[in-house]
């Protein structure tokens, strides 16, 4: 029995590494040199691009492709069709190859929602929560509840997923935050 599960409609490349528990479903492709942690899933379609980090625990939906440059910490939730982009000014004349590439950081628990798109060269903070069909065009603090074209904070989540209050108190968890440079950071 396999550490990890691979649908037979799908494509693993040599030099993968892809952690025990995880499940790639079908008409997947994981390329040559990707890096997959434990108990991750993979809805129909992704794509999976070379040299792709993706730490434990992510749910990667539908019809997503995660480009060389983006790397996804632990926990981190895609939604289906959710677009990452890798090259700011794209040439199909002129193609830079992965030097040129912007990096894309997906920091521990963002969600990202169906049909949103993340422009390279950002970081999502951790616990962000990403609206569907946003569009992100700079980095995300931590904790953001982000929306619109381009993507603006429109307050504030927890990190169980609720939005919070003007008090930063989840009404759901109870979990408190305070207010700092770089987003929301849990007042313990």
């Amino acid at each position: 029995m396999s550490e990890f599960f691979v649908h037979p409609t799908s494509i693993v490349d040599d030099d993968v590494v892809i952690g025990e528990g995880t499940k790639i479903w079908h008409f997947c492709h994981v390329q040559s040199g990707a890096r997959i942690g434990k108990s991750c899933s993979f809805g129909q379609n992704v794509n999976i691009s070379n040299n792709v980090k993706i730490g434990n625990g992510c749910k990667v939906q539908n019809n997503v492709s995660l480009y060389e440059g983006v790397e996804l910490e632990d926990y981190v939730f895609c939604g289906p069709s959710c677009v990452f982009t890798n090259d700011l000014t794209p040439r199909a004349k002129y193609p830079k190859g992965h030097a040129g590439y912007k990096k894309t950081v997906v920091q521990e628990g963002a969600s990202i929602g169906a049909n949103a798109t993340v422009v390279c060269g950002h970081t999502i903070g951790k616990w962000a929560l990403i609206g569907a069909g946003a569009v992100v065009t700079s980095n995300v603090p931590a904790h953001a509840l982000m929306l619109g074209v381009p993507a603006r904070r429109k307050g504030w989540a927890c990190e169980c997923g609720e939005l919070l209050p003007q008090t930063l108190v989840c009404d759901k968890c109870g979990r408190k935050y305070k207010e700092m440079s770089e987003g929301l950071e849990e007042d313990k």
